[in-house]
C-alpha cells in the first residue's frame, strides 16, 4: 500500500520525489516530505492528493542531505494534511514515517500519552510521540529512544525516524511491512520497495522482521530491538529500471497487457530448455512429490490464478488441491491431510493475508513454496522454497501479466512434478508448445485490441452492472475477468459458474444487461450455449469469447485454439482488454482506480 523513500547524504529532494511517483502504483491519497540541510534549516511539507500537488508545495529552495518522504494510504483517520505523514512529536524533535498498522496505539495513548496534544487521527502520531516522550523522560539518545518504543508496539510497522538534534542519521524498524536498505557512494536509501530507487543503486540489504537499523551516508549498522548487532551481505539486484517506464504508452495496464507474449517466452526460456525439458529445482519437484495434498493460498487475481492451478495439478499430476483465500486460511487454519504442501501465489511477495499463513506454515513445519514476482520479498525469503514469476515490474494496480506468468509457471511445476510421478498426462504434454502457442495467440489478440474497444464502448461504459458466465476453467477465468472490469471501470460485475445464474441470479438480468460468456470448456461447451440462450430471453446484450474449435459465425472474439488446460492464458486476454477500454473511456485513472493499492500489506 503505502511508499516510503528515506536519504542520508545526498540532496534529498528529487531522489525521495521520484521514488514516490515510482511507488504510486501502491495506491495513496496524501503525500508528504521532510527534508534537513544539516545547517539548521528544516522543511516539512504534506499536500493531499497525487504527488504533483506536493511538488506544486514545495519551493526551490527547499532540499537537504537527509529526508523521508511518504505516500499514505489512509487507514486511521481520513485523508487530511493533519493525517498525511510525515509525523512529528509536540517538540517537533522527531520526525516520522510509518507503513503499517499499530494495533495497540489506543492502548499506548491512554495509558503513556495523557495531556499530550496530538495533530491527527493516527496510530503513527502516538508512536513519534512516545519516542519523544520516552526520551525526554530517560534522557535517551533518539535510536535507544526509538528501540525502547518498540518493545511496547504491537503491529506492522516500517519506520524511518530522524531526530534533528542527529540530522545526519536516518533510523529504521521493520515488522511485516516491506523495507529495503540501498547503498551509495557517499549516500545511503531506504524504501519499501527497490523498483522506486534503481536510479540511484541497485545494491540493496534485506531488511527482516524484528530489524532496527541507524543509516547515515557511509555506514549502516543493523540490531535487533534488544541491541545485538545483525550482519548481512548487500545483494546487487538485476532489474532494469527503465522497465517500470511507460514509455509511448498511455497507461501501465494497457503496456502490461501488451507485455504478455513476452513474459510467456521468457517462462518459457527460464523454466524449459530447447527439447521442452523441465528446469525446475529438483528440490522443489522431490519436496511436492511427497505430498498427498496441494494447499494453494492467495488473495485477489492471484487467487483466481490458483483456481487454474488446481485443475492444472489434479489433471497433470493426480495430486488433489484446494485453493484458499489467504485472508481467511490465517485465522481459520484448514484441515490438513498426513503430507501437505503449501503453494503461495503472490506478485508481490509483501502481501499481508498470505504471510499470516505462511509463518502459521513455518510454526507447523509444512514445506512451502512461494511463486512470486519479486525476487528476494518477504514470502520468498520465509518459504522453503521459491519460483519467479519473471514477468517484470507490474505497476498497475490492476494485475494483468502477474496472472497469466502465475498461470504459466504453475504449469511448468505441474509437468515436471507430474513427471516425477510418472503421470502419463505430463510425460506426454508439449508444454514447450502450448507456451509457443500461448504467446502467439496473446499476441494475436493484442494485436486486434480495436474490436475489445468497440465492444466496451458498445455495452459497458454506459452498464452499471454485468457478468462473466463460463464452466471449469472458464469459470475461474470468469472471477478474474469480473474482477478485472470492477476493480478498474467501477461497474458491478460478477463471475458465475454459467448454469448458476438460472439459481437465482439470473432474476437480475434486465434488457440490456451486458453478459459475456466463456467457451473454451470441450465438455460443457453446448450447455454454455444453452445457458446464453436463457440470458437471451430475459434482454441480455451477450458478447462471446471462444475457442476456434466451438466457434461459430455469430461469435464475437475467436481465440486461437490451444491446450483446454492452458486456455485460461487466452481467455483472460480479451476480458483484460475490455476492462481497460471501459475504463479509459469512462475517462477513469486507469493505473490507480480509487480506493485500491497494489500491495496489500496491512491484513
Amino acid at each position: 500500500m503505502c511508499g516510503i523513500v528515506g536519504v542520508v547524504g545526498k540532496a534529498a529532494r528529487n531522489i525521495i520525489l521520484n521514488g514516490l511517483t515510482n511507488l504510486e502504483y501502491r495506491g495513496y491519497d496524501s503525500a508528504g516530505i521532510y527534508l534537513n540541510d544539516l545547517k539548521g534549516h528544516e522543511y516539512l511539507t504534506k499536500a493531499v492528493g497525487r504527488i504533483s500537488s506536493l511538488k506544486e508545495k514545495l519551493t526551490p529552495d527547499e532540499d537537504g542531505l537527509v529526508g523521508i518522504g511518504h505516500t499514505r494510504w489512509a487507514t486511521h483517520g481520513k485523508p487530511t494534511i493533519d493525517n498525511a505523514h510525515p509525523h512529528f512529536d509536540e517538540t517537533k524533535r522527531f520526525y516520522l514515517v510509518h507503513n503499517g498498522v499499530i494495533e495497540n496505539y489506543t492502548e499506548l495513548k491512554d495509558k503513556y500519552l495523557q495531556g499530550v496534544k496530538f495533530h491527527s487521527d493516527t496510530d503513527t502520531e502516538v508512536i513519534v510521540q512516545l519516542i519523544s516522550k520516552i526520551a525526554r523522560d530517560k534522557n535517551l539518545d533518539a535510536f535507544t529512544a526509538f528501540k525502547e518504543t518498540l518493545k511496547l508496539v504491537r503491529g506492522s510497522y516500517a519506520f524511518l525516524l530522524v531526530d534533528d538534534q542527529e540530522p545526519d542519521h536516518v533510523f529504521i524498524a521493520k515488522n511485516k511491512s516491506p523495507m529495503m536498505l540501498g547503498l551509495g557512494d557517499g549516500f545511503n536509501i531506504i524504501a519499501s520497495d527497490a523498483i522506486s530507487v534503481l536510479d540511484q543503486t541497485k545494491t540493496f540489504v534485506s531488511l527482516e522482521d524484528g530489524d532496527v537499523g541507524d543509516i547515515t551516508k557511509d555506514s549502516y549498522t543493523i540490531e535487533t530491538i534488544e541491541g545485538e548487532r545483525v550482519e548481512r551481505e548487500p545483494k546487487v539486484l538485476d532489474i532494469d529500471p527503465n522497465a517500470a517506464s511507460k514509455g509511448t504508452y498511455e497507461h501501465y495496464m494497457l503496456k502490461e497487457i501488451d507485455e504478455q507474449p513476452g513474459v510467456m517466452r521468457h517462462i518459457s526460456q527460464t523454466y524449459l530448455d530447447d527439447a521442452g525439458n523441465t528446469k525446475v529445482n529438483p528440490e522443489i519437484v522431490n519436496a511436492i512429490s511427497k505430498a498427498d495434498r496441494l494447499y494453494i493460498f492467495a488473495a485477489g487475481t492471484s487467487y483466481h490464478a490458483g483456481l487454474v492451478g488446481k485443475a492444472l495439478f489434479e489433471h497433470y499430476t493426480g495430486i488433489p488441491t484446494e485453493v484458499g483465500y489467504a485472508s481467511e486460511a490465517g485465522y481459520h487454519f484448514p484441515m490438513m491431510s498426513k503430507n501437505p504442501f503449501f503453494i503461495f501465489l503472490t506478485q508481490s511477495g509483501e502481501t499481508a493475508d498470505s504471510r499470516v499463513v505462511l509463518k502459521e506454515t513455518n510454526k507447523r513445519g509444512i514445506p512451502s513454496l512461494t511463486m512470486t514476482n519479486v525476487e528476494g520479498s518477504t514470502l520468498s525469503r520465509e518459504a522453503t522454497y521459491t519460483m519467479l514469476l519473471g514477468a517484470g515490474p507490474e505497476i498497475a494496480v490492476a494485475s494483468t501479466k502477474a496472472y497469466t506468468a502465475q498461470v504459466a509457471v504453475q504449469a511448468v511445476l505441474a509437468k515436471a512434478l507430474g513427471e516425477k510421478l510418472g503421470v502419463k498426462a505430463a510425460q506426454e504434454w508439449n508444454l514447450h508448445h502450448d507456451l509457443a502457442i500461448a504467446a502467439e495467440g496473446i499476441q494475436q489478440l493484442v494485436d486486434g485490441k480495436e474490436k475489445l474497444k468497440e465492444i466496451a464502448d458498445k455495452y459497458l461504459i454506459k452498464s452499471r452492472n454485468a457478468f462473466y458466465i463460463g464452466r471449469g476453467i472458464d469459470h475461474a477465468v470468469a472471477l478474474e475477468a469480473a474482477l478485472k472490469l470492477k476493480e478498474v471501470s467501477y461497474i458491478q460485475t460478477e463471475g458465475f459458474a454459467a448454469a448458476e445464474l438460472k439459481h437465482g441470479t439470473i432474476s437480475l438480468i434486465e434488457n440490456g444487461t451486458p453478459v459475456i460468456a466463456l467457451i473454451n470448456d470441450p465438455v460443457t461447451a453446448e450447455l454454455t450455449r444453452g445457458n446464453i440462450q436463457e440470458v437471451v430471453s430475459r434482454g441480455a446484450n451477450i458478447v462471446t469469447i471462444v475457442s476456434k474449435k466451438f466457434a461459430n459465425s455469430t461469435d464475437d472474439i475467436v481465440l486461437p485454439e490451444i491446450n483446454y488446460y492452458m486456455s485460461a492464458l487466452l481467455t483472460v486476454i480479451p476480458a483484460q482488454l475490455l476492462a481497460y477500454y471501459a475504463s479509459r473511456d469512462k475517462g477513469l485513472d486507469v493505473d490507480k482506480p480509487r480506493n485500491l493499492a497494489k500491495s496489500v500489506t496491512v491484513e
